[in-house]
């Protein structure tokens, strides 16, 4: 897995609950001689200096919150953007990462996702076979595969296909977003919606002006409501009914849950 496992308040809602801080990467995981991920660091503002700004209403914890949101975005979002490695398979599973999550939540389909999770890929000397035929039967870009990581396909269903796709490249263009990944993959596949939802969460924590951060707060529930929930019920429907695999359907119950609590997180309508 190229990509790092990067960082990223309000108060919200009752179920979430951060654990541990999370200034970490991939690559410090693996030299880190603990089988735990979360590893705890005193000072946290050694990692993230600006959350010490006294006039930033962003707590610490609910930075936290979003930091373990946006961890379990990128390990997601790189499970269904490449197909696994045997290096993914002993950061993620064999080292028992995946055991414990980085937040909590009471939403049912998050307690569903860590439950399937905690109990998938237990024989891990066939796992990565087992996940790699799966990835290319419900994932590959070509052929026919079962549940396309694509919005366009799912939303051609209800006829929107084209203005899906012109409404996630709008998004990007606003923000002068342009992943690596840009002309190689479609814009609207979930695994460049999800990288680009991390980086409006990184960016919303780097505000310290509280009009600024609830207008990029709004924004950020606006892209959720508007792109990723007009169609990854439907594409976590399919994944639950096609994969072989217990680490594809816990990873597809974890995206929608995310979704789900990142929705209620940027509620404003109770501010």
């Amino acid at each position: 897995m190229g990509d790092s496992l990067f960082n990223n308040y309000l108060t919200p809602p009752l179920y979430h609950q951060p654990y541990l801080p999370m200034g970490f990467w991939v690559d410090k995981i693996r030299n880190e001689q603990s089988n735990s991920l979360f590893v705890l660091h005193l000072r946290l503002s050694d990692y993230f200096p600006y959350m010490e700004s006294k006039n930033n209403k962003i707590t610490a914890d609910h930075n936290n919150l979003l930091k373990g949101y946006n961890m379990l975005l990128y390990f997601a979002g790189s499970m269904i953007m490449r197909e696994p490695t045997d290096e993914c398979v002993i950061d993620f599973w064999t080292k028992g990462i995946l055991k414990k999550l980085p937040v909590s939540s009471s939403n049912p389909r998050f307690i569903e996702a860590a439950s399937i999770l905690r109990g998938s890929c237990e024989d891990t000397d066939t796992c990565r076979k087992r996940l790699e035929d799966d990835f290319y039967r419900l994932f590959a870009v070509t052929g026919l595969p079962l549940a396309p990581a694509q919005a366009s396909i799912y939303l051609a269903r209800e006829k929107t296909k084209w203005i899906s796709i012109q409404k996630v490249s709008e998004f990007y263009r606003s923000y002068e977003w342009k992943s690596k990944l840009h002309g190689k993959v479609p814009e609207d596949h979930l695994g460049l919606e999800l990288l680009f939802l991390t980086s409006l969460i990184d960016k919303y924590l780097q505000l310290d002006d509280d009009p600024c951060c609830r207008e990029m707060k709004k924004e950020i529930h606006r892209y959720i409501d508007q792109q990723l929930l007009s169609w990854i019920p439907m594409w976590n429907t399919d994944v639950q009914e096609y994969a072989y695999t217990y680490c594809y359907k816990g990873i597809a119950t974890l995206i929608y849950a995310c979704i789900e609590d990142l929705y209620g997180i940027t509620d404003n309508r109770g501010e």
